[in-house]
Formats: structure tokens, C-alpha cells, sequence
């Protein structure tokens, strides 16, 4: 696929679905691949294996290159694949080189951990990485409100694949400006803090988002981007407001139940257990309660299913 042809792909819905794992704490492959076809199923055709819903970070190398494996498997001829990378920059050029292997058309960079990182070897970091697969394309994770317009810029410069940003700085006004200093047109710019930060940052240039959500229930996220190509804000308020209470229970507590409020909603409708691993914890039973309400609102799953969940 051609770097052009994979910008196209990039601007819509990109899923990043959870990890399932057994009674045992492992990875769940038959559970994981039940949860990737129904987003595919549904129409989605961007998926992010091992990104943040995935619990990448809590996940070893050979269990990350499973699910990149189990990811190409499952939906690699139905959709574009772009497989979440990180740490080192040798770890993340080997995650890099084995996605390639495997068939991804695309890598994402997590946002780099190091404490102390300077903006300057940010784009060195990710020069190095885009560098050793010249021929996938490179999505970049960007979360530091200190990275600006000139940094993606020269970064741009140096690696013709870096073709993409999910930007999840939350701050509208300073993506519109990073946008436009960096190069409207040179990356696809996806909103990075999924269905609530859509329509928002739309507005101003973001072409795609980020979700999380698309593993409960694709439909709404499809529905989302479905309003916003049409530029129907008002449409796209009524998915927002429809998402807004799932999203909020994700957000709680500096978003410290994101993954495992996804996890229960898919427990409850029998596609996965509600098993994270740390620093994740399951829902309290309140949680557990407002998710059954909310999924029975999204006419989801039956009350007997989300009981035996």
C-alpha cells in the first residue's frame, strides 16, 4: 500500500481494541479475535493492536508480537493494521521490524515514557525509528503539549514515512496551531482522545479519531464519523451525547478505569473477561452497574447476558 493510499485509510475511525486475557492472565486468543472481528464486522477498517486500550505497556515482547500476529490473522485482509510500538529505540525498531514481518501496513509510536526527554531528541527518537522501516508508514502518538509545530516539521523532513499525528494534547486551540505550523496537509491528523474530543477538534483539521469505545458498541463510532465527513455538528452532538457517560467512566480518576470500564462492558456482553493487569484494577460494583444501564440503553447484549457477565 502506498504511503498516499495509507493516509486515506488513516482518516476515519481508528479502533484500538483491548487484549483479552483467560483465567490464567494470559493473552485470550480466541476472546481477542471475537472482539477484533465485531469492530471489523461493524465497518471499521483501521485497527491498533497493542495501543493504550490494549494494555500495551503491561504486555511483554512476546506477547505483543502475538497479538500483531493474532491482529494480521484475524482481520489483516478486511482492514488496515497499524501495530502499536514503544520503549527503547531498539525495542521499539525490533516491534517495528516483526509488524513489518507479520504484514502491517503501519506502525504507531507510543508516546515516549523517559522522563526527562528533550524536545529536540523527541525527534530524533522517532527519526531513528520511522529510519529502520522506511517502507511502513509511521503514526506518531503525541501527547507532550511541549512538541510543536516546527518539531513535527523537521521530523517530517527527516522521515517521508512519518505520515500521520493522533494528537492528544487536549487542547483544541493548540492542536489548530500545531496543525498548521507543522503542515496541514503533510499528516492525517486524528483527534487521539477519542469520540468526545471529535467533533471539536474536526472543527479545526482532524480528519480521524481515535476509540476506545469501538469495541462495545462500533456502530455509534461509525456513526460519529459518519456525521462529522457530512459536517452535520449537530448529528455528531447526538452520538457524543449518547457516548458521553461511557467516555465519562472512562475519564474518572485521571482516566484510571479507561481500559477496565471497556473490559467490563465487553465481560458483560459475553466477548471477554473483565481481567486487566496492572496499574489497571477491575470496576467497583457501582461501575459495573451503570455500564449494564448504559449498554441496555444502547439496546446491547440482553439483561440475562449482562447479569452472567
Amino acid at each position: 500500500m502506498s504511503l498516499d493510499k495509507l493516509a486515506e485509510k488513516l482518516a476515519g475511525v481508528v479502533a484500538i481494541p483491548v487484549t483479552a486475557f483467560d483465567g490464567d492472565g494470559a493473552v485470550d486468543e480466541p476472546a481477542c479475535v471475537r472482539v477484533m472481528e465485531r469492530i471489523v464486522g461493524a465497518g471499521v477498517d483501521v485497527v491498533t493492536p497493542n495501543g493504550n486500550t490494549g494494555e500495551f505497556y503491561a504486555l511483554g515482547t512476546d506477547e505483543a508480537r502475538r497479538v500483531v500476529e493474532l491482529t494480521m490473522r484475524t482481520v489483516g485482509s478486511g482492514a488496515t493494521v497499524v501495530a502499536g510500538v514503544g520503549g527503547s529505540v531498539p525495542e521499539a525498531v525490533a516491534a517495528a521490524r516483526h509488524a513489518r514481518r507479520a504484514g502491517a501496513q503501519a506502525i504507531m509510536v507510543h508516546q515516549p515514557v523517559h522522563p526527562y526527554a528533550s524536545q529536540d531528541d523527541w525527534v530524533e527518537y522517532h527519526r531513528a525509528i520511522a529510519g529502520a522501516v522506511p517502507d511502513l508508514g509511521v503514526l506518531l502518538y503525541l501527547r507532550n503539549p511541549r512538541i510543536g509545530g516546527a518539531h513535527l516539521a523537521r521530523l517530517g523532513e527527516l522521515a517521508p514515512n512519518v505520515i500521520g499525528v493522533k494528537y492528544a494534547v487536549p487542547d483544541p486551540v493548540r492542536f489548530a496551531s500545531v496543525a498548521r505550523d507543522a503542515g496541514l496537509g503533510r499528516f492525517v491528523w486524528i483527534a487521539g482522545l477519542a469520540e468526545l474530543a471529535a467533533p471539536g477538534y474536526w472543527a479545526v483539521g482532524a480528519t480521524g479519531f481515535t476509540s476506545g469505545l469501538v469495541n462495545v458498541h462500533p456502530e455509534l463510532s461509525l456513526s460519529m464519523l459518519a456525521a462529522l465527513r457530512a459536517g452535520d455538528y449537530p448529528a455528531a452532538m447526538r452520538v457524543w451525547e449518547s457516548a458521553r457517560p461511557f467516555e465519562e467512566l472512562r475519564a474518572e480518576g485521571e482516566s484510571e478505569n479507561n481500559v477496565s470500564v471497556v473490559k467490563e462492558a465487553l465481560a458483560q456482553l459475553g466477548l471477554c473477561r473483565r481481567t486487566v493487569r496492572p496499574p489497571s484494577h477491575p470496576v467497583d460494583e457501582p461501575t459495573r452497574r451503570r455500564i449494564g444501564e448504559l449498554l441496555e440503553s444502547w439496546g446491547l447484549g440482553s439483561p440475562e447476558m449482562r447479569m452472567a457477565g
